[in-house]
């Protein structure tokens, strides 16, 4: 039996491995990790965001599906790397039509996490979140899903995450 690690220590380990529930969607090799509860929009706003026009943030890559449900992250140094289970890669659960095949990437780094909540919750101005995640700090975002304006706000976010 391997001997247990303290959080700090386990937090440089160099490739420390995790699988959580969620979605990750990604412009270019940057993406954001989706999470809330079961049913919340995850997979919906992952759908509309699939489907941006080529302008603004996504005028110079596309966006793609990285994982739908379980995303596996690994630690890579100071960087998350996320990718689909085996079992799930490439397909997205469209509630209403099924599991369906969609443009996706095997990997990205992940640039932010992306809670999502309530119309309520969202602050107008929001301080700096952060989270950590297999052992490395990560912008935090609250995001409310069925806005129309959603998926352009999670583009933006993941965009303007890469240059920082």
């Amino acid at each position: 039996r391997p001997p247990r690690r303290s959080r700090k220590e386990a937090s440089r380990l160099p490739h420390a491995v995790e699988v959580v529930h969620g979605t990750c969607v990604a412009l270019g090799q940057r993406g954001a990790l989706l999470r809330g509860s079961s049913g919340c929009g995850k997979s919906d706003l992952a759908l509309r965001f699939l489907f941006l026009a080529r302008r603004g943030p996504t005028a110079r890559e596309a966006p793609a599906l990285v994982a739908d449900d379980q995303v596996v992250l690994t630690r890579d140094g100071r960087r998350v790397l996320a990718t689909a289970p085996d079992s799930i890669g490439g397909r997205l659960e469209v509630r209403g039509v099924g599991i369906v095949g969609v443009k996706a990437i095997a990997q990205c780094v992940l640039a932010l996490v992306v809670d999502l909540v309530g119309p309520g919750e969202v602050e107008r101005l929001p301080a700096t979140l952060r989270v950590r995640l297999v052992g490395v700090e990560l912008p935090l975002l609250r995001l409310a899903p069925f806005e129309s304006s959603a998926p352009i706000k999670l583009a933006l976010a993941v965009a303007h995450a890469s240059r920082s």
